[in-house]
């Protein structure tokens, strides 16, 4: 929000209260509390009159320290709180008269004591800071005498803001704030956290998180659910602003200072995603949104799959399971499907998953409505005349309240029977449109509820399928999120549109989410509305088939490749088999998200911050550490990417390109740029029929451009999520040693040395093996 027109002067609306001294500095445990007077002070009358701020900053460990501000300390919004881990960590705090330094032996933060300022800082240097005017309370209630408009300020008399200003420096990037599908760098971008179902193709988000990081090796995560507004150099443009209404500011800081040190500071706090069974990651196959279709359809697109040679491992019934005007009242559409339970049992005697639509939008005219409504299990109408309903989406509609318990029990239940007859997961769409002029069960404040009420939504049907499927079987296909919902994996991107410029956005957002605390994410392969031309389904179901999940599905129209060309059919099988064999290594990267947070489908500059050519690139990934990636997004069959420094080989042809430089080349729809990085151990599967098998005895390795003096570290998982061996190979001059923590199956080695390719067999349980380089 900016408070300000110009840099000279604050808008007329607003009033400022601004941290100016530190009046008194205190050691708390953990940290040390500041009292900022508003003005100076030199005496003690000046004291009378005087509003404050006060500041307090406490370590949780020696790279994060949680910052709250606040105006009135007895100030309560009632707002709901993201679920976190409570941490106090150890701080020394040095007092003098004119500063205050706190050091957690890693991280410091330096406050000056006369012209109120602070900074964080390490390793000597100064990573960004607050300084005079940058933190405080802005009273949004005087009357404008602005050139600009009346409609352009709140009408309400007074609207209180805290605010708060982090610099940024000469050449300094911002990432992340969710899944946003502007300019990958978000300097000189407005966004405010609120969800709305607004497509792909606008600054509209599903997924709005409060949380960046920037390119200087930090990240700032505003904790709270209500709606913050950032002001990425775009209000002043030597700082992120960040506000939030109300009284109080919370907010932490991380230092990585690699990105995904951050990242494993941030899920620490708020929670690491939950690992998705292996059979997610093969490919899901949908009916489709508005699409005729019933028992016949489905059976004939799984029949035409299997008879085409293409894998697919889950089948998707999208709304029109239920019949119309009955979302979601969650009863089979008995004229379409009537015998579903001897349905699904033929679908999983085929080797397939089912996942099926849901909601928490509950259509009136249905006995579960009217069940809902009776026992108080809708969100209520703020004016007390009974439950609050819209005919946006469905006729009627009334929301579920997830605060309250009873209502996540009926509701959960309701799902307990789908699952009863044989689905295996859901696909939780929308938890965006949530009205404000609402009640909550608890008493909630409906404004922070907005963004809030999908982490409930999402929570109660991830831990319905871990009871009932267990834990390691239990996943999403979710389109909304918050900070914290990474840990119900998987999201999706959104309504994307059949065209390039589509495509490309939505791997922007795809980036952006990555750099927000989310490990895995997946988009609908060849765009959601209207339909492709067979040019980009071809090239989109290469992206989507190098993603961390992989789904075709649409609006309107059919997403089966046959309906394009014969071509696509071979494309699909193609790519759908590669992602099969490249499971050992994917799911040993899943296995390692899970772990730390880190996500599968990294930014380039994820992995390559030193590099300055990569800052804002947003056309290609990297798919774990070792493998990058490049769509290609235009008609011509040409893409243009970008090489970091090293030696890599092509995945696919073996060709070998010194990188450091900008490459151009034209590819069939077989191929794309998809290189492997040196010194990279790639366990690859023999299995490409299917996403989940015995990886430890159906891989081969291939060792890719190992340096002299350099190791490359393989690590073998199974399907259960463990790491179940690791793999070294190591370079001494011409000679290459292999080592393995246990025996080793037989197994064929591929070495690929400059533009050398050599083969060698492993025989089973050798732990040692030493090649010579030819």
């Amino acid at each position: 929000m900016k408070f300000t027109e110009g840099f000279w002067l604050r808008s007329e609306r607003s009033n400022g209260l601004f941290a100016t001294e530190a009046y008194y500095v205190d050691e708390i445990p953990g940290g040390m509390r500041i009292v900022a007077p508003a003005a100076h002070t030199n005496d003690r009358g000046g004291t009378l009159n005087m509003p404050t701020i006060t500041i307090e900053f406490v370590a949780r460990n020696d790279r994060t320290i949680a910052v709250s501000a606040w105006h009135y300390e007895g100030y309560d919004a009632h707002l709901p709180q993201f679920e976190k881990t409570e941490e106090i960590g150890e701080a020394t705090v040095t007092i003098t008269e004119d500063e205050a330094l706190m050091d957690t032996g890693v991280l410091q933060v330096r406050v000056n004591r006369k012209q109120f300022s602070y900074a964080f800082e390490a390793d000597g240097k100064v990573l960004t800071s607050c300084n005079l005017r940058n933190i405080g309370l802005i009273r949004w209630d005087r009357q404008p005498s602005t050139m600009f408009g009346e409609e352009n300020y709140l009408t309400e008399k007074y609207h209180p803001y805290m605010m708060n200003e982090l610099s940024l420096s000469v050449g300094e990037c911002v990432y992340g704030l969710g899944e946003r599908f502007t300019a990958f760098v978000k300097n000189g971008q407005t966004v405010d956290t609120w969800n709305e179902d607004g497509g792909t193709a606008s600054q509209i988000a599903y997924k709005s998180i409060p949380f960046y990081m920037t390119n200087k090796g930090y990240g700032v995560f505003v904790d709270s659910t209500d709606q913050v507004s950032f002001e990425v150099a775009s209000e002043k443009v030597e700082y992120v602003g960040f506000s939030v209404p109300g009284e109080k500011l919370n907010y932490v800081f991380f230092y990585g200072p690699s990105p995904k040190e951050i990242l494993n500071l941030y899920t620490a706090m708020l929670g690491r995603p939950a690992l998705p069974p292996a059979w997610s990651f093969g490919l899901w196959l949908s009916t489709s949104f508005t699409t005729n279709y019933n028992e016949e359809t489905t059976s004939s697109f799984i029949n035409g799959m299997f008879e085409r040679d293409i894998p697919m491992r889950v089948f998707h019934f999208d709304c029109f399971w239920m019949r119309a005007f009955h979302w979601c009242d969650f009863e089979w559409d008995k004229d379409c499907f009537p015998d579903i339970k001897g349905t699904i049992q033929r679908y999983h005697d085929k080797g397939l998953k089912i996942c099926v639509w849901i909601n928490s939008y509950i259509a009136q005219g249905t006995p579960f409505f009217k069940e809902g409504a009776e026992k108080g299990y809708l969100l209520k109408r703020a004016d007390g005349k009974g439950v609050w309903q819209t005919d946006n989406w469905q006729a009627g509609m009334g929301l579920v309240d997830f605060t309250n318990p009873d209502a996540v029990k009926w509701y959960t239940d309701k799902l307990r029977t789908l699952l009863d007859v044989g689905v295996d997961c859901f696909k939780t769409d929308f938890g965006e449109r949530i009205p404000v002029d609402v009640v909550y069960h608890d008493g909630s404040d409906p404004h922070a509820m907005h963004n809030y009420y999908t982490f409930l939504y999402n929570k109660a049907v991830f831990n319905l399928l871990k009871e009932v499927k267990g834990e390691q079987e239990a996943v999403l296909f979710a389109r909304s999120a918050t900070a914290g919902s990474q840990q119900f994996p998987v999201h999706w991107g959104g309504d994307c549109f059949a065209n390039y410029p589509s495509m490309a956005e939505t791997l922007r957002g795809g980036l952006s989410f990555a750099m927000s605390g989310f490990s895995f994410w997946s988009h609908d392969i060849s765009g959601f509305e209207s339909t492709a031309t067979p040019d980009l389904y071809k090239r989109w179901a290469a992206f989507g088939l190098l993603s961390s999940h992989s789904r075709l599905h649409g609006s309107g129209s059919y997403r089966v490749p046959w309906l394009f060309d014969e071509e696509a059919c071979d494309v699909v099988a193609h790519f759908s088999k590669l992602k099969c064999r490249l499971m050992p290594y994917l799911y040993a990267k899943a296995i390692e998200a899970h772990k730390e947070g880190t996500p599968m489908m990294r930014p380039m500059v994820f992995e390559y911050m030193n590099d300055p050519a990569v800052a804002y690139l947003d056309s290609q990934y990297m798919l774990g550490d070792a493998l990058l990636a490049a769509p290609i997004l235009r008609e011509d069959s040409v893409c243009q990417y970008y090489l970091p420094k090293g030696v890599w080989t092509h995945l696919l042809s073996g060709e070998v390109r010194r990188g450091g430089c900008w490459q151009e080349d034209t590819y069939d729809y077989f191929s794309l740029p998809l290189y492997v990085r040196e010194n990279t151990l790639l366990a690859v599967g023999r299995e490409n029929h299917k996403p989940d098998y015995d990886y430890e005895n159906q891989m081969d390795l291939m060792l890719y451009q190992l340096q002299n003096g350099a190791e490359a570290v393989c690590e073998v998982p199974d399907v259960d999520g463990n790491i179940i061996n690791v793999i070294r190979a190591k370079r001494r001059g011409q000679k290459i040693e292999l080592t393995s923590e246990k025996p080793m199956p037989l197994m064929k080695l591929t070495l690929y040395m400059g533009t050398e390719k050599t083969e060698y067999t492993i025989e089973r349980g050798e732990q040692h093996v030493c090649t010579e380089i030819k």
